[in-house]
Protein backbone atom coordinates (compact mmCIF):
# COMPACT_ATOMS: atom_id res chain seq x y z
CA UNK A 1 0.00 0.00 0.00
CA UNK A 2 3.28 2.12 0.15
CA UNK A 3 1.97 3.58 3.86
CA UNK A 4 4.06 3.33 6.94
CA UNK A 5 2.91 -0.09 8.88
CA UNK A 6 1.07 0.70 11.91
CA UNK A 7 2.62 -1.96 13.65
CA UNK A 8 6.85 -1.37 13.64
CA UNK A 9 8.83 -4.67 12.52
CA UNK A 10 11.30 -5.81 13.95
CA UNK A 11 15.11 -5.39 12.95
CA UNK A 12 15.43 -9.20 11.65
CA UNK A 13 12.57 -8.49 9.15
CA UNK A 14 14.11 -5.09 8.28
CA UNK A 15 17.48 -6.77 7.29
CA UNK A 16 15.57 -9.55 4.85
CA UNK A 17 13.34 -7.02 3.47
CA UNK A 18 16.17 -4.74 2.57
CA UNK A 19 18.50 -7.53 1.15
CA UNK A 20 15.93 -8.91 -1.35
CA UNK A 21 15.70 -5.20 -2.48
CA UNK A 22 19.81 -5.41 -2.97
CA UNK A 23 19.74 -8.57 -4.94
CA UNK A 24 17.49 -7.08 -7.71
CA UNK A 25 20.23 -4.20 -8.25
CA UNK A 26 22.56 -5.25 -11.04
CA UNK A 27 25.75 -5.40 -9.12
CA UNK A 28 24.70 -7.70 -7.21
CA UNK A 29 23.89 -10.33 -9.71
CA UNK A 30 25.73 -13.59 -9.78
CA UNK A 31 26.62 -13.31 -13.31
CA UNK A 32 26.95 -9.70 -13.96
CA UNK A 33 29.60 -8.43 -16.23
CA UNK A 34 29.82 -4.55 -16.47
CA UNK A 35 31.66 -2.35 -18.53
CA UNK A 36 30.37 0.91 -17.93
CA UNK A 37 31.93 3.97 -16.01
CA UNK A 38 29.40 3.20 -12.78
CA UNK A 39 28.99 -0.34 -11.73
CA UNK A 40 28.31 -0.66 -8.31
CA UNK A 41 31.54 -1.57 -7.79
CA UNK A 42 32.56 -1.03 -3.97
CA UNK A 43 36.28 -2.53 -3.11
CA UNK A 44 35.85 -2.57 1.01
CA UNK A 45 33.15 -5.04 2.25
CA UNK A 46 32.85 -2.97 5.25
CA UNK A 47 31.21 -0.12 3.30
CA UNK A 48 29.07 -3.06 0.83
CA UNK A 49 27.91 -3.66 4.68
CA UNK A 50 26.70 -0.59 5.95
CA UNK A 51 24.81 0.38 2.59
CA UNK A 52 23.28 -3.67 2.63
CA UNK A 53 24.91 -3.33 -0.99
CA UNK A 54 22.78 -1.11 -2.12
CA UNK A 55 24.74 0.82 -3.94
CA UNK A 56 23.68 2.74 -7.12
CA UNK A 57 21.90 5.07 -5.73
CA UNK A 58 18.92 6.69 -6.40
CA UNK A 59 17.67 8.34 -9.62
CA UNK A 60 19.20 9.21 -13.35
CA UNK A 61 21.25 11.47 -14.31
CA UNK A 62 18.27 14.24 -15.25
CA UNK A 63 16.04 13.21 -12.60
CA UNK A 64 15.86 12.00 -8.88
CA UNK A 65 12.98 10.60 -8.72
CA UNK A 66 13.66 8.45 -11.92
CA UNK A 67 13.54 4.48 -12.09
CA UNK A 68 17.18 3.34 -12.76
CA UNK A 69 16.78 -0.08 -15.38
CA UNK A 70 19.93 -1.39 -13.70
CA UNK A 71 19.23 -0.51 -9.79
CA UNK A 72 15.52 -2.04 -9.54
CA UNK A 73 15.80 -2.88 -5.84
CA UNK A 74 17.79 0.52 -5.14
CA UNK A 75 14.52 2.27 -7.94
CA UNK A 76 11.86 0.93 -5.30
CA UNK A 77 13.42 1.75 -2.08
CA UNK A 78 13.39 5.30 -3.20
CA UNK A 79 9.64 5.18 -4.37
CA UNK A 80 8.44 3.49 -1.05
CA UNK A 81 10.34 5.96 0.89
CA UNK A 82 9.01 8.50 -0.82
CA UNK A 83 5.38 7.05 -0.27
CA UNK A 84 6.08 6.02 3.19
CA UNK A 85 7.45 9.54 4.51
CA UNK A 86 3.93 11.29 2.75
CA UNK A 87 2.00 8.72 4.79
CA UNK A 88 3.69 10.36 7.85
CA UNK A 89 3.59 13.85 6.81
CA UNK A 90 -0.37 13.47 6.18
CA UNK A 91 -0.31 11.67 10.15
CA UNK A 92 1.54 14.48 11.62
CA UNK A 93 -1.18 16.86 10.30
CA UNK A 94 -0.68 18.24 6.94
CA UNK A 95 -3.56 16.26 5.44
CA UNK A 96 -4.09 17.47 1.95
CA UNK A 97 -0.13 16.83 0.79
CA UNK A 98 -0.37 15.16 -2.37
CA UNK A 99 3.86 14.71 -3.17
CA UNK A 100 7.04 14.32 -1.53
CA UNK A 101 10.27 13.24 -2.03
CA UNK A 102 13.49 12.72 0.34
CA UNK A 103 16.67 14.63 -1.18
CA UNK A 104 20.06 14.14 0.07
CA UNK A 105 21.11 17.07 1.48
CA UNK A 106 20.36 19.24 4.50
CA UNK A 107 17.33 21.65 4.81
CA UNK A 108 19.37 24.66 3.55
CA UNK A 109 20.52 23.41 -0.06
CA UNK A 110 16.83 21.80 0.10
CA UNK A 111 15.47 25.18 0.20
CA UNK A 112 17.93 26.79 -2.61
CA UNK A 113 17.09 23.61 -5.40
CA UNK A 114 13.45 25.30 -4.55
CA UNK A 115 14.53 28.47 -5.24
CA UNK A 116 16.11 27.35 -8.52
CA UNK A 117 13.35 25.65 -9.61
CA UNK A 118 11.29 28.87 -9.27
CA UNK A 119 13.65 30.78 -10.87
CA UNK A 120 12.66 29.56 -14.38
CA UNK A 121 8.61 30.09 -13.85
CA UNK A 122 9.57 33.86 -12.80
CA UNK A 123 12.77 34.90 -14.76
CA UNK A 124 12.55 38.35 -13.98
CA UNK A 125 12.54 37.89 -10.25
CA UNK A 126 15.10 38.62 -8.04
CA UNK A 127 14.36 39.41 -4.87
CA UNK A 128 13.17 37.26 -1.83
CA UNK A 129 10.55 38.53 1.00
CA UNK A 130 11.85 37.06 4.25
CA UNK A 131 10.39 37.99 7.46
CA UNK A 132 13.62 37.62 9.92
CA UNK A 133 15.13 34.74 11.52
CA UNK A 134 18.26 34.65 12.65
CA UNK A 135 19.88 31.22 11.33
CA UNK A 136 22.25 31.28 8.66
CA UNK A 137 21.21 28.17 6.23
CA UNK A 138 18.03 29.66 5.73
CA UNK A 139 19.81 32.86 4.89
CA UNK A 140 22.40 31.55 2.80
CA UNK A 141 19.95 29.10 0.85
CA UNK A 142 18.82 32.53 -0.66
CA UNK A 143 22.20 34.34 -1.46
CA UNK A 144 23.49 30.62 -2.74
CA UNK A 145 20.39 30.49 -5.19
CA UNK A 146 21.63 34.67 -6.51
CA UNK A 147 18.89 36.13 -5.35
CA UNK A 148 18.48 38.99 -3.02
CA UNK A 149 17.47 38.62 -0.07
CA UNK A 150 14.82 40.92 1.40
CA UNK A 151 14.56 41.59 5.06
CA UNK A 152 11.40 42.17 7.15
CA UNK A 153 12.05 43.11 10.83
CA UNK A 154 9.74 41.09 13.23
CA UNK A 155 6.89 43.15 15.30
CA UNK A 156 7.44 42.41 19.56
CA UNK A 157 4.52 41.49 20.83
CA UNK A 158 4.16 41.26 24.46
CA UNK A 159 7.27 38.97 24.86
CA UNK A 160 7.42 37.63 21.04
CA UNK A 161 8.51 38.46 18.16
CA UNK A 162 5.69 38.31 15.31
CA UNK A 163 5.40 38.39 11.11
CA UNK A 164 4.83 42.42 10.16
CA UNK A 165 2.29 41.47 8.06
CA UNK A 166 1.96 45.20 7.09
CA UNK A 167 5.62 45.97 6.11
CA UNK A 168 5.49 42.19 4.05
CA UNK A 169 2.83 43.96 1.79
CA UNK A 170 4.19 47.20 1.82
CA UNK A 171 7.24 46.28 0.23
CA UNK A 172 5.54 43.67 -2.55
CA UNK A 173 3.93 46.59 -3.85
CA UNK A 174 7.18 49.14 -3.23
CA UNK A 175 9.08 46.40 -5.53
CA UNK A 176 6.47 44.98 -7.85
CA UNK A 177 4.66 41.39 -7.76
CA UNK A 178 6.83 40.80 -11.01
CA UNK A 179 10.12 41.28 -9.48
CA UNK A 180 9.57 39.00 -6.15
CA UNK A 181 10.46 35.09 -6.63
CA UNK A 182 8.73 34.15 -3.69
CA UNK A 183 8.18 34.74 0.30
CA UNK A 184 10.12 32.52 2.48
CA UNK A 185 8.57 31.78 6.06
CA UNK A 186 9.01 29.65 8.42
CA UNK A 187 7.56 28.03 11.32
CA UNK A 188 9.66 26.15 13.59
CA UNK A 189 12.30 28.99 15.16
CA UNK A 190 14.10 29.72 18.31
CA UNK A 191 11.68 31.44 20.88
CA UNK A 192 11.17 34.64 21.50
CA UNK A 193 10.69 34.62 17.82
CA UNK A 194 7.61 32.53 17.08
CA UNK A 195 6.39 30.53 13.44
CA UNK A 196 5.48 33.06 11.09
CA UNK A 197 1.36 34.32 10.50
CA UNK A 198 1.67 31.51 7.62
CA UNK A 199 -2.44 31.54 6.99
CA UNK A 200 -1.96 35.22 6.75
CA UNK A 201 1.04 35.35 3.95
CA UNK A 202 -0.60 32.82 2.43
CA UNK A 203 -3.51 34.63 1.63
CA UNK A 204 -1.37 37.84 0.95
CA UNK A 205 0.89 35.53 -1.95
CA UNK A 206 -2.28 34.04 -3.80
CA UNK A 207 -3.40 38.00 -3.91
CA UNK A 208 -0.15 39.00 -5.69
CA UNK A 209 0.68 36.02 -7.22
CA UNK A 210 3.74 35.36 -5.55
CA UNK A 211 5.04 31.85 -4.40
CA UNK A 212 5.25 30.98 -1.19
CA UNK A 213 8.00 28.40 0.20
CA UNK A 214 7.99 27.48 3.80
CA UNK A 215 10.92 26.79 6.07
CA UNK A 216 9.32 23.99 8.41
CA UNK A 217 13.10 22.30 9.55
CA UNK A 218 11.85 20.73 11.93
CA UNK A 219 8.26 21.27 12.62
CA UNK A 220 7.48 17.84 11.43
CA UNK A 221 6.78 17.25 15.35
CA UNK A 222 4.84 19.92 15.95
CA UNK A 223 0.90 19.33 15.42
CA UNK A 224 0.93 23.12 15.89
CA UNK A 225 3.45 23.97 12.88
CA UNK A 226 1.79 21.34 10.88
CA UNK A 227 -1.46 22.53 11.16
CA UNK A 228 -0.34 26.26 10.02
CA UNK A 229 0.81 24.43 7.02
CA UNK A 230 -2.53 22.96 6.46
CA UNK A 231 -4.42 26.33 7.10
CA UNK A 232 -2.24 28.30 5.00
CA UNK A 233 -2.14 25.92 1.87
CA UNK A 234 -6.58 25.64 2.81
CA UNK A 235 -6.97 29.25 2.58
CA UNK A 236 -4.33 30.49 -0.07
CA UNK A 237 -1.06 29.79 -1.44
CA UNK A 238 1.46 27.76 -0.38
CA UNK A 239 3.77 25.86 -3.29
CA UNK A 240 6.49 24.11 -1.02
CA UNK A 241 7.67 23.14 2.48
CA UNK A 242 10.73 21.47 2.96
CA UNK A 243 11.84 20.11 6.95
CA UNK A 244 15.24 17.97 7.85
CA UNK A 245 15.11 13.94 8.26
CA UNK A 246 18.02 14.21 11.43
CA UNK A 247 15.53 16.35 13.09
CA UNK A 248 12.25 15.01 12.70
CA UNK A 249 13.13 11.74 12.67
CA UNK A 250 16.50 11.05 14.31
CA UNK A 251 18.76 9.73 11.62
CA UNK A 252 21.96 11.31 10.69
CA UNK A 253 21.58 14.73 9.48
CA UNK A 254 21.95 14.85 5.43
CA UNK A 255 18.57 14.74 3.93
CA UNK A 256 15.46 16.39 3.81
CA UNK A 257 12.03 16.12 2.62
CA UNK A 258 10.37 18.94 0.02
CA UNK A 259 6.46 18.45 -0.18
CA UNK A 260 3.93 20.25 -1.05
CA UNK A 261 0.27 20.58 -2.93
CA UNK A 262 0.71 20.41 -6.37
CA UNK A 263 2.26 17.19 -7.26
CA UNK A 264 3.56 18.58 -10.75
CA UNK A 265 6.06 21.41 -9.36
CA UNK A 266 7.11 18.95 -6.47
CA UNK A 267 8.33 16.60 -9.78
CA UNK A 268 10.01 20.05 -11.33
CA UNK A 269 11.81 20.62 -8.24
CA UNK A 270 13.01 17.09 -8.28
CA UNK A 271 14.42 16.97 -11.91
CA UNK A 272 16.23 20.50 -11.16
CA UNK A 273 18.77 18.13 -8.88
CA UNK A 274 21.46 17.57 -11.05
CA UNK A 275 22.07 13.82 -11.82
CA UNK A 276 21.53 10.58 -9.20
CA UNK A 277 21.96 10.61 -5.67
CA UNK A 278 23.11 8.83 -2.52
CA UNK A 279 20.60 6.62 -1.08
CA UNK A 280 21.55 7.13 2.60
CA UNK A 281 19.59 9.53 3.84
CA UNK A 282 16.51 7.59 1.85
CA UNK A 283 17.66 4.29 3.52
CA UNK A 284 17.52 5.67 7.29
CA UNK A 285 14.74 7.30 7.46
CA UNK A 286 12.83 4.21 5.53
CA UNK A 287 14.49 1.62 8.03
CA UNK A 288 13.32 4.16 10.76
CA UNK A 289 9.95 4.12 10.08
CA UNK A 290 10.03 0.74 9.21
CA UNK A 291 10.70 0.00 12.99
CA UNK A 292 8.36 2.37 14.81
CA UNK A 293 5.57 2.71 12.75
CA UNK A 294 2.78 4.79 12.09
CA UNK A 295 2.07 4.24 16.23
CA UNK A 296 5.57 4.38 17.63
CA UNK A 297 5.69 7.90 15.99
CA UNK A 298 2.54 8.91 17.07
CA UNK A 299 3.81 8.24 20.16
CA UNK A 300 7.45 9.61 20.36
CA UNK A 301 5.27 13.17 19.35
CA UNK A 302 2.32 12.88 21.82
CA UNK A 303 5.92 12.28 24.71
CA UNK A 304 7.75 15.33 22.82
CA UNK A 305 4.18 17.07 23.60
CA UNK A 306 4.30 16.20 27.21
CA UNK A 307 7.86 16.91 27.73
CA UNK A 308 7.41 20.36 26.29
CA UNK A 309 5.05 21.05 29.34
CA UNK A 310 7.00 19.45 31.86
CA UNK A 311 10.35 21.51 30.84
CA UNK A 312 8.24 24.94 30.84
CA UNK A 313 6.50 24.28 34.17
CA UNK A 314 10.06 23.30 35.55
CA UNK A 315 12.03 25.76 34.18
CA UNK A 316 9.87 28.61 35.19
CA UNK A 317 10.22 27.39 38.58
CA UNK A 318 13.81 27.64 38.29
CA UNK A 319 13.38 31.34 36.57
CA UNK A 320 11.16 32.39 39.58
CA UNK A 321 14.14 31.35 42.39
CA UNK A 322 16.93 33.65 40.72
CA UNK A 323 14.50 36.66 39.54
CA UNK A 324 14.27 35.94 36.27
CA UNK A 325 11.15 35.16 34.51
CA UNK A 326 10.35 32.02 31.30
CA UNK A 327 9.09 34.10 28.48
CA UNK A 328 5.82 34.43 27.35
CA UNK A 329 5.48 32.75 24.30
CA UNK A 330 2.46 30.78 23.90
CA UNK A 331 2.81 30.52 19.85
CA UNK A 332 6.30 28.51 19.83
CA UNK A 333 5.14 25.00 20.34
CA UNK A 334 8.76 23.64 20.58
CA UNK A 335 11.57 26.11 22.01
CA UNK A 336 11.22 28.33 25.27
CA UNK A 337 12.70 31.31 26.88
CA UNK A 338 14.18 32.44 30.09
CA UNK A 339 15.36 35.61 30.48
CA UNK A 340 19.08 36.51 31.87
CA UNK A 341 18.19 40.28 33.12
CA UNK A 342 19.88 39.94 36.02
CA UNK A 343 23.23 38.45 34.82
CA UNK A 344 23.43 41.15 31.91
CA UNK A 345 22.97 43.48 34.25
CA UNK A 346 25.66 42.48 37.19
CA UNK A 347 28.72 41.73 33.82
CA UNK A 348 28.71 42.27 30.26
CA UNK A 349 30.89 38.80 29.74
CA UNK A 350 28.12 36.61 32.16
CA UNK A 351 25.93 35.36 29.72
CA UNK A 352 27.95 34.22 27.36
CA UNK A 353 30.23 32.73 30.50
CA UNK A 354 26.87 30.69 31.06
CA UNK A 355 26.83 29.36 27.46
CA UNK A 356 30.37 27.80 27.90
CA UNK A 357 30.01 26.68 31.43
CA UNK A 358 26.88 24.79 30.48
CA UNK A 359 28.71 23.46 27.50
CA UNK A 360 31.90 22.40 29.16
CA UNK A 361 29.19 20.25 31.50
CA UNK A 362 27.80 18.58 29.10
CA UNK A 363 24.79 20.56 28.55
CA UNK A 364 24.89 20.62 24.65
CA UNK A 365 21.48 22.30 22.69
CA UNK A 366 21.10 25.49 24.90
CA UNK A 367 21.64 28.68 23.83
CA UNK A 368 22.36 31.45 25.32
CA UNK A 369 21.41 35.14 23.39
CA UNK A 370 23.02 38.54 24.81
CA UNK A 371 21.89 41.67 23.64
CA UNK A 372 23.06 43.81 21.18
CA UNK A 373 25.63 41.38 19.31
CA UNK A 374 26.31 42.44 15.75
CA UNK A 375 27.23 39.83 12.84
CA UNK A 376 27.69 39.85 9.01
CA UNK A 377 26.75 37.16 7.05
CA UNK A 378 27.10 37.40 3.12
CA UNK A 379 27.88 41.07 3.40
CA UNK A 380 24.63 41.44 5.34
CA UNK A 381 25.13 42.88 8.50
CA UNK A 382 22.18 41.78 11.44
CA UNK A 383 21.89 44.11 14.51
CA UNK A 384 20.98 41.85 17.71
CA UNK A 385 22.20 38.65 16.06
CA UNK A 386 20.47 35.44 16.98
CA UNK A 387 17.64 37.48 18.83
CA UNK A 388 15.76 37.96 15.65
CA UNK A 389 15.42 41.43 16.03
CA UNK A 390 17.51 44.72 16.43
CA UNK A 391 17.38 45.27 19.93
CA UNK A 392 14.97 43.28 22.01
CA UNK A 393 14.67 43.92 25.84
CA UNK A 394 16.74 40.93 27.30
CA UNK A 395 19.03 38.76 27.57
CA UNK A 396 17.93 35.21 27.58
CA UNK A 397 18.34 31.53 27.44
CA UNK A 398 16.93 28.72 24.99
CA UNK A 399 16.25 25.57 25.69
CA UNK A 400 13.93 23.10 23.33
CA UNK A 401 11.49 20.63 23.72
CA UNK A 402 12.22 18.01 20.55
CA UNK A 403 11.19 14.75 19.54
CA UNK A 404 13.14 11.90 21.37
CA UNK A 405 14.20 13.90 24.21
CA UNK A 406 13.69 12.40 27.81
CA UNK A 407 12.47 13.92 31.19
CA UNK A 408 16.11 12.80 32.43
CA UNK A 409 17.54 15.25 29.98
CA UNK A 410 15.08 18.13 31.04
CA UNK A 411 16.31 17.27 35.10
CA UNK A 412 19.94 16.95 34.45
CA UNK A 413 19.64 20.33 32.29
CA UNK A 414 18.11 21.95 34.81
CA UNK A 415 19.91 21.18 37.63
CA UNK A 416 22.91 21.88 35.99
CA UNK A 417 21.56 25.65 34.98
CA UNK A 418 20.53 25.80 38.58
CA UNK A 419 24.23 25.27 39.58
CA UNK A 420 25.74 27.59 37.30
CA UNK A 421 23.29 30.67 37.81
CA UNK A 422 24.48 29.91 41.48
CA UNK A 423 27.56 29.81 40.84
CA UNK A 424 26.88 33.69 39.43
CA UNK A 425 24.98 34.95 42.57
CA UNK A 426 27.64 33.73 44.73
CA UNK A 427 30.57 35.61 42.83
CA UNK A 428 28.28 38.34 42.57
CA UNK A 429 27.83 38.55 45.97
CA UNK A 430 31.38 38.22 46.49
CA UNK A 431 32.29 41.09 44.37
CA UNK A 432 29.88 43.22 46.25
CA UNK A 433 31.27 42.78 49.77
CA UNK A 434 34.61 43.32 48.19
CA UNK A 435 33.54 46.62 46.95
CA UNK A 436 31.42 47.73 50.18
CA UNK A 437 34.66 46.77 51.93
CA UNK A 438 37.02 49.05 49.72
CA UNK A 439 34.30 52.31 49.47
CA UNK A 440 34.44 51.52 53.29
CA UNK A 441 38.00 51.88 53.57
CA UNK A 442 37.91 54.79 51.08
CA UNK A 443 35.28 56.80 53.40
CA UNK A 444 37.67 56.01 56.90
CA UNK A 445 40.83 57.08 54.52
CA UNK A 446 39.23 60.51 53.53
CA UNK A 447 38.03 61.16 57.24
CA UNK A 448 41.25 60.49 58.48
CA UNK A 449 42.74 62.92 55.96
Amino acid sequence: KGKCPEDGWDESTIELFLHELAIMDSNNFLGNCGVGEREGRVVSGLVARRHYRLIHGIGRSGDISAVQPKAAGSSLLNKLTNSVVLDVIKLAGVRTVTSCFVVPMATGMSLTLCFLTLRHKRPKAKYIIWPRIDQKSCFKSMITAGFEPVVIENVLEGDELRTDLKAVEAKIRALGAENILCVHSTTSCFAPRVPDRLEELAVICANYDIPHIVNNAYGVQSSKCMHLIQQGARVGRIDAFVQSLDKNFMVPVGGAIIAGFNESFIQEISKMYPGRASASPSLDVLITLLSLGASGYKKLLKERKEMFSYLSSELKKLADNHNERLLDTPHNPISLAMSLKNLDETNDAAVTQLGSMLFTRQVSGARVVPCGSVQTVNNYTFKGFMSHANDYPCAYLNAASAIGIKKQDVDVFLKRLDKCLKTFRKEAKQEKSINEISDANAATEQLEN
